[in-house]
């Protein structure tokens, strides 16, 4: 079946605490070279038969009102991800 990708991250002046905490545990751990961690949220949608364009559009809807908060977060990608 195929599904839908939707990925929401924080509006860039929206501070970020789990990134911070990420960031600052990454050294500790090793891990060099990185500057900056933003967390979000990445949803799957399983879609019951073809994505036309009507789906893809639900998709986005449901993506604007009701996977993210307009106020603090940005929709940053609605996606069919290809069927393996």
């Amino acid at each position: 079946m195929p599904r839908i990708v939707v990925d929401v991250m924080p509006k860039p002046e929206i501070l970020d605490p789990q990134g911070k905490a990420i960031a600052g545990a990454l050294p500790r751990l090793g891990l060099s070279g990185f500057t900056g961690v933003r967390q979000g949220k990445r949803f799957e949608l399983t879609v019951d038969g073809d994505v036309t364009e009507e789906v893809l559009e639900q998709a986005r809807t449901a993506a604007a009102t009701l996977l993210s908060n307009p106020v603090i977060e940005d929709v940053t990608r609605v996606e069919v991800i290809p069927e393996a």
